[in-house]
């Protein structure tokens, strides 16, 4: 569950710690109070697109921290596949926010934001005022079966994309084959030029860069030579390093029994003098023994030319000309026998089909009877949320192709009204019906286990009266074994809170903030009656919210 968040610096708030509890935790205030920026906070810490604007003041950084309570193990091991530890069965997602840049860490360590999403989609799941519009695309209808069905899916879903990838390259490569097949005997006149070409040069690994350096080496000769002769001038010849070098150890010689020190500098003079001499020695050995051989330069030059034109024509080295030899040698022989292959890639392709076809007929039973299942306890769900006479169904059918997520095509179809025959869902709910069909959904998604924490933000879009008390008493319902937070403006909804917060704004030092307050003892009747009433808080309206919050505690009681 969903412990705390804190916030920091962030929009119209300076800084606020909520501490969520277990139950139906129901946040309220008036319109533009900061509802809304509790909900972004808590996007921000689930690795959502930072901003600069969110910081309320620019030259302090903006903080988000929400904190999770992790005693689930197989929630535990889901996020040990991502990489992600519990310390002390706590999962703590920071997030920190500066005019240049953006941190995002999961217990302390730098993580991307993508790992966040991926974290945060085990953690909780967050219904936005606009998700109902979701359930315009029948794709996702197929999603909520498959995630209501998931525990007999099993990963079957990975092995019929597996399946289908390996199916996708079978038939690719069997397309390709039947388009080779009539041009097979240009391919091969082909591919004999080529393998000839590149095995007649008779390339070596490395002989490129050895070529390159030798004809560096002979094309600069006259260059190279004159400098090694000037440097051979400044220390063998006449008046030279070496005739200065003698001069300095002759006096030195003269006063060595007169002086320590003569005799210290003249023992580094005749180390250096050994250095010198050796020096000498191998530049005029190297001196005479180099020349330049106009023949030897004009082949280097020939076979680097060579090489570079079969690396603008098969590849950038001769290690990988050498591959795309072998390559063209592999396509060759395959082109010479065929036929073999071609019937040997036949009876791959439909090994491939038959394996394809019979993981997603398991899959596609296992929806079928998921898809039964799903209407039936939607349909009891949607019953409780005050669709009367409600008739929910799921419509399967079958592809006339495979895909990497099987062979089935489904959508909702829904008839509100007694008679009225089924249609897609798209075609007939109001917003306000598909709020509350998301609900239903979320709800039966969640009796069957998976996420702890379930945040839906003002559900009660749309609805008011007995069908306001519906929803409240569903959502009391789901919180009785999940933790429950919402957004409402609807005081039925508010009145069944097992915690209620307050979100209000007001003016500090000229600058407007947004406060969190946990309400207590009759704080929450206070604000229920401003739910109630508005501006008029009366003694009826006092006595109305009494009596709402006295009947929600009794609906809890009972249920």
């Amino acid at each position: 569950m969903l412990a705390s968040l804190h916030v920091k610096n962030l929009a119209l708030i300076d800084e606020e710690e909520i501490i969520f509890s277990k139950g139906l935790n129901i946040l309220s205030g008036e319109t533009g109070a900061g509802k809304s920026i509790i909900l972004g906070a808590l996007h921000l810490s689930l690795g959502d697109k930072a901003s600069k604007d969110f910081l309320r003041d620019s030259d302090s950084e903006a903080f988000v921290e929400a904190v999770y309570l992790v005693n689930d193990e197989k929630t535990k091991e889901a996020l040990r596949d991502l990489g992600v530890e519990p310390y002390d069965d706590e999962v703590i997602m920071s997030r920190k926010i500066t005019e240049s840049r953006s941190v995002a860490k999961i217990n302390g360590e730098q993580v991307p934001a993508a790992k966040m999403k991926e974290v945060g989609d085990i953690l909780l799941d967050i219904y936005g005022q606009k998700e109902h519009q979701s359930l315009l695309n029948t794709h996702k209808h197929m999603e909520f079966l498959d995630e209501f069905a998931k525990n007999q899916i099993g990963d079957l879903k990975i092995k019929v994309a597996e399946s289908y990838k390996k199916y996708r390259t079978l038939m690719q490569e069997l397309e390709d084959a039947k388009k080779s097949d009539i041009s097979k005997e240009r391919e091969i006149v082909l591919l004999d030029h080529e393998i000839n070409e590149i095995e007649s040069a008779n390339l070596k690994s490395g002989e490129d860069e050895e070529l390159e350096d030798e004809y560096r080496r002979l094309s600069n000769y006259s260059k190279t030579m004159e400098h090694f002769q000037r440097a051979h001038e400044a220390m063998a010849g006449e008046g030279g390093a070496s005739d200065a070098l003698s001069s300095a150890i002759s006096d030195l010689r003269h006063i060595e029994s007169i002086d320590e020190k003569a005799a210290d500098l003249l023992a580094m003079l005749n180390d250096a003098d050994s250095i010198i001499s050796d020096f000498n020695r191998e530049l005029s050995s190297y001196m005479a023994d180099t020349s330049f051989d106009a023949g030897h330069f004009n082949e280097v030059e020939i076979r680097l030319n060579e090489i570079n034109r079969l690396k603008d024509k098969y590849g950038p080295s001769i290690e990988i000309i050498l591959e795309e030899l072998a390559a063209r040698q592999e396509k060759k022989d395959k082109f010479e026998s065929f036929d073999e292959y071609l019937s040997e890639l036949k009876k791959k392709v439909d090994d491939a089909t038959a394996e394809l076809d019979s993981l997603s007929g398991k899959l596609s039973d296992i929806r079928h009877k998921a898809a039964k299942e799903l209407a039936v306890k939607m349909q009891a769900a949607m019953s409780d949320l005050n669709f009367l006479n409600c008739e929910f169904d799921m419509e399967l059918n079958r592809l006339d192709h495979f895909t990497d997520n099987g062979i089935d095509d489904g959508q909702f179809v829904i008839s509100t009204n007694p008679g009225e025959p089924l249609r897609p869902l798209k075609d007939i709910a109001s917003g306000g019906e598909m709020s509350r069909i998301m609900l239903a959904i979320k709800t039966v998604l969640a009796s069957d286990g998976g996420i702890d924490t379930l945040i839906f933000d003002e559900i009660d879009a749309g609805i008011s009266g007995r069908t306001a008390q519906a929803v409240s008493e569903k959502l009391s319902t789901v919180a009785a074994n999940h933790q429950v937070i919402c957004i409402t403006h609807l005081p039925q909804i508010a009145a069944m809170a097992d915690t209620h917060f307050l979100i209000e704004k007001s003016v500090a030092n000229g600058h407007t903030i947004s406060g969190i307050k946990k309400l207590l003892g009759d704080e929450t009747i206070d604000e229920l009656a401003r739910m109630l009433g508005g501006s008029a808080i009366t003694e009826a309206v006092m006595t109305n919210a009494k009596e709402m919050k006295d009947m929600a505690k009794s609906y809890k009681e009972r249920a």
